[in-house]
């Protein structure tokens, strides 16, 4: 039996171009955590699917339509070792999961990242129908069928493979909620072995750590009841469970929410950047209504990018000639940084300029980067269009005056992909190939086909600027600004995700967003920050240039950029923060779970079971007064709480209210009398409330079940209020 420590799952994984199983930033990120834990020796084992098509191959026609091509994945070409998977005997190692009342067969391949295997399902196995065999052929169909299929083979297989491979991990980390019905097999399996419904489910949530990257509603996948039931008629009663208590861990407005799911089975929760946690918190807030929104417990772990796979070959050999022998394995510190400073700016610079000619020549774009010029600005990304890739055109004229400037010119190179599905985000791109032939933007708008992995590190280190005008606060945390930091391009961005953590006012420029719930105003307002700052700004201070025409305010900001950026926004400080805050706590939490029989998750289960029975708490006559007697001016709270049959050392009784910059204030109230059997009055006092602001603050008494088992004080979603 092997402890494998961590398992990762995730529906994409970006390793390599080479081995194109990934859409965009979720499967970059994947694979960069991957590579961090195999630097820094975590025992960590991936596991997802492998699309034998992949992710779609772009080609743009004559008329800006994408077309979408689906070559065979050639598993020779890929840089990582790529194995079948067999069993003792020497036959491939066969997974059977049910779907749809009939039993599909999938094979695993193995994938060697150092110290960290990757494992991933497909369905093309010879005892399956056609229609079986094609169901991991590409990634994210359009078809809800396919999708969900996927899914339960994710979750489900990828969870019978482990116990196939006799890996138990001790944390089980879901990354986004593709994968999230790995935790109904684990409490199935359970359940198969006598555990009841409830304790097997404390069991897997001890031990479970869930990752969202999505900050909108409609991100969520989303399955019907009718859906669920046609994929698990079958599967509900194995669980231990009735129909309707299994669909209640994701049942959200009227159907099956895998987000909901995996939140209902996780013990930690985390967003991908400070504002993303915030965005989540709100997000959430809708399904516990009660609970205000600085409560909902949700964590939150910036993304990062791993070092090795973005930093350009020069610039790593002039990092290596002038940073400690070591810096790559202390990337996280940024004393290794500060070093950066002293680098001569002509080396600087002159690195940069080969980096910019390599990708003008792969590109086959017909500019020199003779003399550091043109100024290029980079924008690539999903075709999403909250990422409004447009927006820069918003004013098509200024546009043309400030790219086509003889003495300063500037260009645009814009790439990346939409969905098959999403007909918005293609006519994004059919737009821009059409702006590109205008007279006024010939040579000065270029849109490179085909965005992957090969091309992404060619733009994010050959760029002088990184443009990034999302929707705020729609971009969860974004990575690629990331990357070009590292490699000297300087970030033009909406202070959204990690941006907004991470600009100082000197390694680069924000255009500061105000989130005012009107779209076009918000557009309008954008357009022209973003306009100032490169009329004003950015254009004059690259074409600033100094002694040997090296524009040295500008190499200064790049230095700034990347002292102040890549020490913290990459992947070993992220894996690090994933170890201290989530996995190391969730270890320990699962193994006390776990230990003496499940003994702490039977009683966990059935005190939540009887609180969740007896929960008829009612909270009445609460009074607020201030009490000047003593001089101090004590703000007074008291209310009769009546509790019923809980006992009144299973509540937390709080004053709640609004401290008017979107935080809250709390005051503990204590039992001070019993009126009758479950009837109390609770009391507290506070010094530090004025009471003019009291009514102002919307202030309230609340309670809430508690306990010392519990992973955060809200676990039970349950409260009562005034």
């Amino acid at each position: 039996m092997q402890n494998s420590g961590i398992v990762y799952f995730s529906a994409e994984f970006g390793l390599d171009e080479s081995l194109p199983i990934y859409s965009g930033g979720l499967g970059i990120l994947a694979g960069d955590h991957v590579k961090a834990a195999a630097d820094l020796k975590i025992p960590l084992t991936g596991v997802g699917i492998f699309y034998g098509k992949g992710y779609f191959q772009q080609r743009i026609d004559e008329g800006g339509s994408q077309q979408h091509l689906y070559p065979e994945i050639d598993l020779e070409e890929s840089v990582y070792p790529v194995r079948l998977v067999r069993d003792d005997n020497g036959r491939p190692l066969i997974i059977e999961v049910p779907l749809n009342g009939r039993q599909v067969y999938a094979k695993t391949w193995s994938v060697q990242v150092g110290s960290v295997t990757l494992y991933l399902l497909n369905t093309d196995v010879e005892t399956n129908s056609e229609a079986d065999r094609r169901l991991t052929d590409t990634l994210y169909p359009g078809n809800q069928d396919v999708r969900i299929s996927q899914e339960i083979l994710l979750g489900i297989g990828g969870t019978r493979l482990l116990a196939a491979l006799g890996i138990h991990p001790e944390v089980w980390h879901m990354n986004e909620g593709h994968c999230a019905f790995l935790s109904l097999e684990r409490i199935r399996m359970l359940s198969a072995e006598g555990v009841p419904f409830e304790t097997a489910l404390e069991v897997v949530k001890a031990s479970t750590v869930f990752t969202t990257h999505t900050p909108v509603p409609a991100g969520h996948d989303v399955f019907s009841i009718d859906m669920m039931d046609r994929y698990f008629g079958d599967y509900y009663w194995q669980l231990g469970a009735d129909r309707e208590r299994v669909l209640s861990l994701g049942r959200m407005d009227g159907a099956f929410n895998m987000t909901r799911l995996a939140v209902s089975t996780s013990s930690k929760v985390n967003g991908v950047s400070k504002l993303h946690g915030e965005v989540t918190r709100e997000l959430f807030h809708r399904w516990m209504p009660h609970i205000p929104v600085r409560d909902i417990p949700v964590d939150s772990v910036t993304n990062g990018i791993h070092t090795g796979t973005w930093l350009a070959a020069g610039m790593k050999e002039l990092f290596d000639r002038h940073l400690p022998s070591d810096w790559a394995l202390r990337a996280a510190e940024p004393e290794v940084w500060a070093a950066v400073r002293d680098i001569p700016d002509i080396e600087l610079w002159e690195e940069h300029q080969r980096a910019k000619s390599k990708m003008l020549q792969a590109f086959g774009l017909p500019l020199s980067s003779e003399g550091g010029g043109p100024l290029i600005i980079g924008f690539a990304r999903r075709f999403a269009t909250y990422k409004r890739a447009l927006l820069i055109f918003s004013d098509s004229e200024r546009l043309a005056r400030i790219l086509g400037d003889p003495n300063r010119p500037v260009v645009l190179i814009l790439a990346g992909k939409a969905h098959p599905s999403d007909g918005p985000g293609q006519e994004l791109i059919r737009k821009i190939v059409e702006l590109s032939r205008e007279e006024r933007f010939k040579d000065r708008v270029h849109i490179v086909e085909n965005y992957a992995m090969d091309k992404a590190k060619l733009l994010v280190q050959g760029v002088d600027v990184w443009l990034n005008t999302p929707l705020k606060p729609m971009e969860a945390s974004g990575t690629s600004g990331q990357k070009a930091a590292l490699n000297g391009v300087l970030n033009c961005s909406v202070l959204d995700g990690w941006w907004e953590e991470g600009y100082n006012g000197r390694n680069g420029w924000a255009i500061e967003s105000a989130i005012d719930g009107d779209p076009e105003l918000q557009t309008k307002q954008d357009t022209e920050v973003l306009y100032r700052l490169l009329e004003e700004e950015i254009i004059p201070l690259f074409y600033k240039r100094g002694d040997r025409m090296i524009p040295m305010e500008w190499v200064d900001r790049m230095k700034e950029s990347i002292c102040s950026l890549a020490p913290v926004y990459n992947t070993h400080r992220m894996v690090n923060d994933y170890w201290h805050k989530l996995y190391v706590p969730t270890s320990a939490r699962g193994k006390r779970f776990a230990a003496d029989n499940l003994e702490v998750a039977s009683r966990v289960a059935a005190y939540k079971q009887f609180i969740r029975n007896s929960w008829s708490v009612q909270v009445r006559n609460v009074d607020i007064h201030e009490n000047n007697s003593s001089g101090n001016g004590m703000t007074k709270f008291s209310a009769e709480i009546q509790l019923g049959a809980i006992w009144h050392g299973d509540v937390r009784v709080e004053a709640v209210g609004s401290d008017g910059h979107r935080g809250i204030w709390k005051v503990i109230l204590e039992p001070v009398q019993q009126q009758a059997k479950g009837l109390y009055v609770y009391e507290g006092a506070s010094p530090n409330i004025p009471i003019n602001n009291i009514w102002k603050a919307n202030a309230n008494v609340r309670v809430t079940p508690i306990s010392p088992d519990f992973a955060n004080d809200f676990e039970m979603e349950l409260s009562a209020w005034g």
